[in-house]
């Protein structure tokens, strides 16, 4: 099959987008979308007695059986612009005589918002399902390794030792604040529109707003407080939302990749035969998942900003931003939940690689813990001056290429203050972690997660 999108190339959309979530964003399963909506407004309609209880069946049966001529449909979709009246007349058709009650007092964006609110319903469970079985891969990783000595690194370079257990439980908690916003968000996202034209719901009458709440509950939605049919912000929060967690996604990804390089070798994304090689460097064994979560998440992010420009519709009704919409959210969610499915694979069966760790955080000599000599030293000689004894030493060691304790065993200043035997364990890097494995130890127990106000 040809295709012209990345995400619908039989030979790139497998790598980014997770089957499950195709199924519920594919042009069939909008229309069924379509379709649920329309049996849902029947039903709550007969039950308000606004359409005949015979109607409501009857249009009920016609949608379980009916086959949409798909050639047809996407003519008329091209001629009309939208698909729903095209469906509304198929569909009618099929319904017989209880075919004039369809789409009772509905309008065109009525149908196709809550369908897609209902296709968001679904794929919000299936993104929180596979940002737990990311979460769950980056507990085993940081409970596994909380006390796995590294060097920790701020602009590239080396700062000061910290655990592997950390930096994944810090890569963790990124996302269990994601899980708090997904939860948060539903309510204001998960409700029904049904307003009529203008959003007034006229054609009604006085039975506008109970036909609403009724739908409402048909379909398990929300009701809104007042049409939404111009006011998008629950539309582009879901989107902000999927950007923040592929933002996340791509920040584990970058720094393991970086950590995968030939000369740092502290992981390895897992070992599957071919995957990651070169066509023509055959050790090569390139770090194919994070590229595909980077790559995923810089396309969701320009998702983001694209709802934020859908939300500035004009009037009551928008000439061309809600069209934004029918693009961003779809692959979005495509994409995010590709990322996540990638990263959980990734993760799962990382390599980690505690000897090359610990060889790597042993490469400046022990200047990766000049802080703590310092901090040692200034009780007894007052900060400043320790800074500066400290300082001075750390120069000598890089201009001689020696270890920092030899440098410091021979400074007067440092050496007789401390004495040579604390002065080693003080120059040992796996001697200063400060709280790491304790923090690791507060976020798998989540005692620190909600925080009174």
């Amino acid at each position: 099959m040809n295709s012209l999108t990345l995400l619908d190339s039989p030979l790139f959309g497998g790598s980014f987008v997770d089957a499950k979530m195709r199924a519920l964003f594919d042009s069939d399963a909008f229309v069924s979308r379509c379709v649920e909506t329309e049996v849902a407004l029947a039903e709550a309609e007969a039950r308000l007695g606004v359409i005949p209880r015979a109607a409501a069946d009857a249009i009920a049966a016609a949608a379980r059986t009916i086959r949409f001529d798909q050639a047809r449909l996407t003519r008329e979709t091209e001629l009309v612009g939208y698909p729903i009246l095209p469906i509304v007349e198929q569909l009618a058709d099929a319904c017989g005589e209880a075919g004039r009650y369809l789409h009772w007092g509905a309008t065109t964006q009525d149908i196709m918002d809550t369908a897609t609110v209902l296709q968001i319903r679904a794929a919000l469970k299936l993104i929180e399902a596979r940002l737990v079985e990311t979460m769950d891969a980056l507990r085993s990783l940081a409970a596994e390794h909380r006390d796995t000595p590294m060097a920790g690194r701020t602009h590239l370079q080396h700062a000061l030792p910290i655990t592997f257990g950390y930096k994944a439980a810090v890569w963790l908690s990124a996302l269990e604040r994601h899980q708090e916003r997904l939860a948060q968000l539903r309510m204001r996202v998960l409700v029904v529109e049904f307003s009529g034209a203008s959003g007034t719901l006229a054609s009604l009458g006085p039975q506008g707003l109970a036909v609403q709440e009724e739908l409402a509950n048909v379909l398990g939605l929300g009701t809104p407080v007042i049409t939404w049919h111009s006011a998008r912000d629950g539309m582009a929060e879901v989107v902000q939302v999927l950007a923040l967690v592929c933002g996340s996604l791509a920040k584990v990804a970058f720094d393991v990749s970086v950590m995968m390089t030939t000369e740092l070798g502290e992981v390895s994304e897992p070992f599957v035969r071919h995957r990651g090689a070169s066509s023509t460097m055959p050790q090569k064994r390139n770090p194919i998942s994070c590229e595909l979560i980077i790559a995923a998440s810089k396309m969701v992010r320009q998702h983001s900003g694209l709802m934020l420009d859908a939300m500035v519709h004009d009037f009551e009704r928008a000439t061309g931003p809600w069209h934004l919409e029918w693009a961003a959210v779809p692959e979005s969610f495509a994409l995010t939940s590709g990322a996540l499915v990638q990263s959980s694979f990734m993760l799962s069966g990382l390599v980690v690689h505690p000897e090359r760790m610990l060889t790597n955080l042993g490469i400046s000599r022990g200047l990766i813990v000049a802080e703590a000599v310092m901090m040692a030293l200034a009780p007894l000689t007052g900060r400043q001056s320790a800074h500066d004894f400290v300082y001075a030493a750390c120069r000598r060691a890089v201009e001689t290429g020696r270890s920092l304790f030899d440098v410091l065993a021979e400074t007067q200043d440092v050496a007789v203050p401390l004495g040579l035997e604390r002065l080693q364990s003080l120059t040992s890097p796996e001697n200063y972690l400060g709280s790491a494995s304790t923090m690791v130890d507060l976020v798998l127990s989540g005692s620190r997660r909600h925080v009174e106000q």
